[in-house]
């Protein structure tokens, strides 16, 4: 890195431990928690833009699928519920998987005309109807178990890292879906594709109560190994007697500790990620990427498949983004699908990389830790702002409302700070070289 990314990445470095000091260190390792996650999302959006330049507004969907990764992954078995109709429930996801493998070979093989449209949609709406003849009993049948509590499937019952690598998969699998049909859309409808489908998909999580509880929550996910409780923490007597030793309150001590296990295991996997991602930017193939994102049409006359080295990249890029959000999920350890909003998890997310320049890799780490301590410290300085601002005002409606208003300045704030960002910095705060 230059001097410039040095001072940078310093100066973000000190906004985090004056919130420690100003506030506390249990906010502002939260914050930093959130801003490394948000890196990693950040990391994956610029892989599709700034090495393909790919405009996918996708981002929500693939942290849902990481998010459901880790229910499924993680969340308690539930046997009885299985033993009603889990096995005729993945009959009838098999049956859908087949119609649809059955459609797209007819569609290859049989010559273009009238009989290939007749064959294909009987064998569409015939399966449609032999799926749900075998999976609406079997969904209603586990929604009936102990809806107040469980009404669900069930999940694996394993340890919740091993959810990263799902939430991953889970992610780059619907991502080779979307990107075999949406690919070759222009950049603008590809971005209303993705945005719908990302909707498609955070609905399904909600309205399917079998798969996740849908609005009801899944709570009480357990956290990945070797994170503590901090309860465990505060009844240990080694535990203790460091506090003891160095004057310390067992509460906050406990809290500060799991924050920080969290940032040194998050942390880990962003320096991985980094690692890779550079060798792979200054290798043969990301010299191919960049020279496809500058000239589809030059580096198709060389003899580059464009169509699949879009489908790679989306694939590997969302992939980043679903494991991001099944680290999210096994930290919050619920999953709340009402939480996935586009403003959160697809807009903001464009703004880091934005702010921390298209192209670039540590821009992108750069532009998460910033913007997402940005969004996250406004939450809390926001209101006593306001309750400066209107200390001299008299009671009433006026002033009630500004202090309403004071969570909502993080809206104004990351506005201001993106407008200068693109006024004095077009390009972004580490621009690609």
């Amino acid at each position: 890195m230059n001097t410039r990314a040095i001072l940078l990445f310093a100066g973000v470095g000190m906004l985090y431990i004056l919130t420690g000091f100003m506030l506390s260190w249990n906010v502002s390792l939260f914050i930093l928690n959130i801003g490394i996650l948000s890196a990693i999302m950040a990391l994956g959006v610029n892989m599709q833009w700034g090495y393909a330049g790919l405009f996918s507004t996708g981002i929500m969907g693939s942290v849902a699928l990481g998010g459901l990764a880790v229910v499924i992954v993680t969340g308690e078995p539930v046997p009885e519920a299985f033993a009603l109709g889990g096995w005729q429930l993945i009959g009838g996801l098999a049956i859908a998987v087949a119609v649809i493998a059955l459609a797209v070979a007819l569609y290859r093989r049989m010559a273009k005309g009238r009989t290939r449209t007749l064959v294909i949609a009987a064998v569409l709406i015939g399966g449609f109807f032999l799926y749900r003849a075998v999976f609406d009993p079997a969904v209603e049948a586990i929604e009936a178990f102990d809806p107040a509590t469980r009404g669900n499937i069930g999940g694996f019952g394993l340890n919740s890292i091993w959810a990263w690598p799902v939430g991953g998969l889970f992610a780059a699998i619907a991502a080779w879906a979307i990107g075999k049909t949406a690919l070759g859309l222009r950049s603008d409808y590809l971005a209303i594709a993705t945005l719908g489908i990302a909707e498609i998909v955070v609905t399904a999580i909600k309205s399917e109560d079998w798969m996740a509880r849908g609005v009801k929550n899944f709570i009480h996910l357990p956290r990945p190994w070797p994170v503590p409780y901090e309860v465990n923490l505060q009844k240990a007597a080694w535990f203790l007697d460091l506090c003891a030793k160095w004057g310390l309150s067992p509460i906050t001590a406990s809290t500060i500790s799991v924050n920080l296990i969290y940032a040194v295991m998050f942390g880990a996997v962003l320096l991985m990620l980094i690692w890779l991602l550079e060798r792979a930017l200054n290798s043969p193939w990301g010299r191919m990427m960049r020279a496809i994102r500058d000239n589809e049409v030059s580096a198709e006359a060389m003899g580059k498949d464009v169509t699949h080295r879009h489908l790679v990249i989306f694939i590997l890029g969302s992939a980043v983004v679903g494991l991001a959000g099944a680290m999210l999920t096994s930290m919050a350890g619920q999953l709340v699908p009402g939480e996935y909003s586009p403003l959160r998890f697809t807009f903001l997310i464009w703004i880091m990389v934005i702010v921390g320049g298209s192209g670039s890799n540590w821009g992108s780490v750069l532009g998460g830790l910033l913007v997402g301590w940005l969004w996250l410290i406004v939450d809390n300085v926001g209101p006593i702002v306001m309750g400066i601002v209107t200390t001299g005002m008299a009671d009433g409606p006026l002033k009630e409302h500004l202090n309403d208003l004071g969570p909502q300045m993080r809206l104004l704030s990351l506005g201001v700070a993106l407008l200068l960002v693109l006024r004095f910095s077009p390009r972004g705060l580490l621009p690609e070289k």
